[in-house]
């Protein structure tokens, strides 16, 4: 029998092995993609750059991204996002670890992405404390349906995906080899990338500091390690007594009545809307007629709850207080030690610290049908029973003096619309939304503007109260706000920007002092004298200075230069 022969070569029978090779290579792909290599690559390129949605939109409106110079810089961050996202997950590229680092990552991605869009804030160490110290009444609040589709979309979604993904096991030395691997070449990838892009790099990162903190889901990681290793900074828990030498200076002495001063944390207030400091719309009327002393050009330490209490009720001037290496005692235990009664009430989510060692209470533990629902209430409740809280304070305590410290609801945000009873919405209309970008700029400032219309008619009642007291105490009353606000100007909604960047509206806030004829007498201290000064600049720095000096408690602690009170008072 002849052999068979063929035309040519490429006859041969050779290509009948063709379809077995592409099987071959589509088995090895497949493989690839069941190894965690694939899902690290697909997760970091994934949060690279849908997950960085803010970031690009930010880089955008500064024209970073114009013409093929910006598309090609945008690459080039992209790619070095990427790797350092694969870098972290190659560490962590094991059977037991992988999906759960990767669904941490998505969901994180997804919520700063809904935040950082909605209000313009970024996530920085700052905000991850605020977020870490919400309670469920504030995160209610901040739970929207477009929360819900940005996390359904950016994280759900792409979550389902990754624990779907099947990963092929393989023994752990070869595990280990495959990460150093995947470590390896992202770290190459980075440098790469980060050459390229350098200079356009530094330059915007050098003028627009907040960009770093746009970065989806590294700003997650970074404040949430920064905020975990804070304690440690700071070495021992246990706290450093200031103050040990309090004692009550000579007004005391010769009283015929104690004092009685109420301190009022406003929340959220900024002074810009305050009437009684320039403001265009009637929103102090109560207090002005009162004849009540405004410091004008007052700033906060912080912008954010969490970052300013602590802070004004510190010793230490902000700067100092940032860079300390312990944590201290503050106002309250220095004003408990010199022998007065104090009370800390309670209408916000907690004082963050400040009144551990002193008595307080919440309103949320004794809710009243007409000034709460579900769970909030109006700052007016503070006022009911106060005389009782007051009496249930230790009775030798009492007689020489009592401070009193109410913790306003004031104009927590978003839902403006909820921190103003029905008969206080003077402007209108409001926005009735916790999604303050649906709203119009009018209707944001509208819903806003009543609580501080709230705060006013807040004040006065107290004030009204104290005078009340007057036959049996010298009464005194003195309210600043924590921070201020963003109403929408430059996108911004909210508080909470590191201060460095933030906008003055959120660093400015009211300063508002209320005394008594019995309190001016035994301090000195008069409504005209502090006239002379409402422009002058201060900030919380005073606070802690500015309340001992009022009360009259002396100690090595207390720097009379920073007392705002101290150029009327009596020695």
């Amino acid at each position: 029998m002849r052999p068979l022969t063929y035309p040519s070569a490429r006859d041969a029978p050779a290509p009948a092995l063709a379809p077995h090779r592409a099987a071959f290579r589509g088995q090895r792909l497949v493989g690839l993609f069941r190894r965690p290599l694939g899902l690290v690559v697909a997760a970091s390129v994934w949060l690279a750059t849908l997950g960085n949605v803010p970031l690009w939109l930010a880089l955008d409106r500064l024209g970073v991204l114009d013409g093929t110079r910006g598309l090609a810089f945008a690459g080039g961050l992209a790619l070095a996002i990427a790797a350092v996202l694969a870098l972290l997950l190659g560490a962590l590229a094991w059977r037991f670890t992988l999906k759960p680092a990767v669904l941490f990552m998505l969901f994180a991605s997804a919520a700063g992405t809904h935040f950082m869009l909605a209000f313009g804030v970024v996530i920085d160490p700052g905000m991850m404390v605020n977020v870490l110290q919400t309670d469920p009444r504030e995160a209610a609040d901040l739970l929207t349906l477009r929360f819900g589709a940005t996390v359904l979309l950016l994280g759900m979604l792409p979550a389902l995906a990754v624990w779907r993904w099947p990963l092929r096991p393989a023994t752990w030395p070869r595990q280990l080899a495959h990460n150093a691997a995947l470590c390896a070449c992202s770290l190459l990838l980075l440098v790469a990338s980060t050459l390229a892009i350098f200079q356009g790099l530094s330059s915007t990162t050098r003028n627009h500091k907040q960009l770093r903190y746009l970065i989806n889901p590294l700003n997650s990681i970074y404040a949430l390690g920064h905020t975990a290793a804070a304690p440690f900074k700071r070495g021992p828990s246990r706290l450093q007594p200031i103050g040990e030498d309090a004692t009550l200076g000579a007004s005391h002495a010769a009283q015929r009545r104690a004092p009685l001063l109420v301190l009022v944390l406003g929340e959220t207030a900024r002074s810009a809307n305050f009437a009684i400091n320039g403001y265009g719309r009637a929103t102090t009327p109560e207090l002005q007629a009162l004849g009540v002393t405004s410091f004008r050009n007052a700033w906060a330490c912080g912008t954010s709850t969490a970052a300013s209490l602590p802070c004004m009720f510190s010793h230490l001037p902000r700067d100092e207080f940032d860079r300390r290496e312990g944590n201290y005692e503050d106002l309250l235990d220095v004003l408990q030690r010199a022998g007065l009664a104090v009370l800390w009430l309670d209408n916000q989510a907690g004082c963050k610290g400040v009144c551990d060692r002193v008595f307080s209470a919440r309103t949320a533990d004794a809710p009243d049908a007409a000034l709460c629902n579900a769970g909030e209430c109006f700052d007016a409740f503070m006022l009911q029973g106060l005389e009782e809280r007051i009496a249930a304070l230790p009775a030798e305590r009492r007689a020489r003096g009592v401070v009193v410290v109410m913790h306003q609801m004031g104009s927590h945000g978003p839902a403006y619309y909820k921190r103003s009873p029905a008969a206080f919405k003077r402007f209108t209309p409001e926005c009735a939304s916790h999604s303050l970008q649906d709203c119009s700029t009018e209707q944001v400032v509208n819903a806003y503007d009543n609580t501080i219309v709230y705060t006013d008619h807040f004040l006065a009642a107290t004030v009204r109260w104290l005078e009340a007291q007057q036959d049996r105490a010298d009464a005194a009353l003195l309210y600043v706000s924590d921070h201020g606000e963003s109403l929408g100007e430059n996108r911004l909604y909210l508080h909470g920007l590191p201060y460095a960047i933030a906008p003055e509206v959120q660093k400015r806030v009211p300063w508002i002092t209320w005394l008594s004829p019995g309190f001016s007498d035994r301090r000195g201290v008069t409504a005209e004298c502090l006239q002379g000064s409402i422009d002058t600049r201060l900030s919380h720095d005073n606070y802690f200075h500015s309340v001992l000096g009022l009360i009259d408690v002396r100690t090595s602690v207390y720097r009379p230069a920073l007392d705002v009170y101290a150029g009327c008072a009596k020695l």
